[in-house]
């Protein structure tokens, strides 16, 4: 990449400029960037050479009841059947009484990984005696952090070949997600053992795997609630609990299955400044906890109900990082009314179960498409060129037609408009 040197020192207009000579923008193409960049000094902030703002939809997800409390529940996502999806489900389970959502001790866990280790055993005896010490080592480095009540609770290690030993300190953050509070006092542990013991450090990291940071909702379900297209409650009861099934037993269809949580889940991790890829990346190794892939959710028949169980990491902030930076996202935690991590995590967990039930119930009675099909066909005339006024008719007459594809829709945008151009 030639004449990109020091590209982070410029100024954002020299930046435009920069970029825009070296890869022959159209004076189009350079004002998109420009009418894009919407917070110059907040991308600065939040990223390295900045050029301009890459922006999601936002939207609003209505019925949800948790833990006997109404929300609103602001959505990122592109996809156009999420949110949508999302109020549907939500709307069934509030119907039935609503989620009943909980979170256990919200603790990270940080890894110290020691190698070129010549006998496991001896070390994890020396280090044991240390654990107090290095506990304290920890507090001292983010000192702020034990006088709000957190801080470290306890040591761990085991042994992962012959001459690799890991610790595992878990770390209450309080209301953060911590990433680089827990970054900096393992840190400061590492140095102790390489001080103490003259034991090598290969590194010290965050774990994103936080078992120790779970979030779990559950629901109850009567049969008449869930009738649909002709099919008993109970008939669509007993063909969800089977696809959840499926979901147990099969890997390929697990991945879509949890795809189809996380869509949900995303949208409001997103929605909340918190980290997504953090948290995808603690679902799908708490889906594998077991040795196989399996979905995240489970539904089961109980009586004359159906009901439905989600728990997974959940270690979303309700402060630092990101969130104290981005207006949006104070503005979303009130739309929320939430005080607290906790409250967001239930609001989380009970989302991607909301959005379980509306993915299985569509899969199990009418098939994903159908109830798809409308959204996905305003975003494809949009993209063949339709305005907003022109938008419903055309969704109209590609589904008359049975059309799915841009080259119809542009052929159908084409004779409607000379048709109105014609009267």
């Amino acid at each position: 990449m030639q004449n990109y040197g020091k590209f982070y020192q410029k100024s954002w207009e020299e930046r435009i400029n920069h970029i825009s000579q070296n890869e022959k923008l159209t004076k189009e193409q350079i004002q998109i960037l420009k009418n894009s960049a919407h917070n110059k000094s907040l991308g600065d902030t939040m990223i390295e050479n900045y050029i301009t703002d890459y922006s999601y939809p936002e939207g609003i997800a209505f019925h949800y009841l948790i833990n006997n409390k109404r929300y609103l529940v602001p959505m990122v996502t592109e996809e156009p059947s999420v949110v949508a999806a999302s109020s549907h489900g939500a709307a069934i389970i509030a119907k039935a009484g609503g989620f009943l959502a909980k979170t256990s001790e919200r603790l990270m866990i940080g890894q110290i990984i020691l190698e070129s280790v010549e006998d496991s055993a001896k070390l994890i005896i020396e280090i044991q005696k240390l654990t107090k010490d290095l506990l304290v080592v920890a507090d001292q480095a983010h000192p702020s952090l034990k006088k709000r009540g957190g801080g470290t609770r306890w040591v761990k290690t085991r042994i992962l070949a012959e001459d690799l030993v890991v610790l595992n300190i878990a770390i209450d953050v309080q209301e953060a997600m911590g990433a680089n509070m827990i970054n900096t006092m393992l840190e400061a542990v590492a140095a102790r053992l390489e001080a103490v013991l003259r034991q090598q450090v290969l590194m010290s990291i965050l774990s994103n795997y936080a078992t120790e940071c779970l979030a779990s909702t559950t629901c109850k379900i009567p049969y008449e609630l869930l009738s649909k297209n002709g099919f008993a409650g109970e008939i669509i009861a007993q063909k969800i609990v089977q696809a959840s099934r499926v979901a147990q037993l099969d890997t390929y269809r697990a991945a879509t299955h949890n795809k189809g949580i996380m869509n949900g889940i995303d949208a409001v991790v997103m929605a909340s400044g918190n980290d997504w890829r953090a948290i995808e990346s603690g679902a799908h190794a708490y889906a594998a906890r077991n040795g196989q892939y399996k979905g995240l959710s489970t539904w089961k028949i109980s009586g004359d109900y159906l009901v439905g169980e989600l728990e997974m990491p959940l270690p979303v902030g309700f402060i630092g990082g990101s969130i104290g930076i981005v207006p949006l996202v104070s503005l979303n935690q009130k739309l929320m009314k939430i005080t607290s991590a906790r409250e967001l995590e239930q609001i989380i967990v009970s989302v991607g179960l909301a959005q379980n039930l509306a993915a299985l119930l569509a899969l199990v009675s009418e098939g994903i498409q159908k109830g798809h099909m409308r959204l996905q066909l305003k975003s494809l005339v949009i993209a063949a060129g339709a305005n907003v006024a022109e938008e419903a008719v055309l969704v109209d007459k590609m589904l008359q037609a049975d059309k799915r594809d841009i080259a119809s829709a542009k052929k159908i945008l084409t004779d409607y408009r000379k048709k109105d151009k014609n009267g």
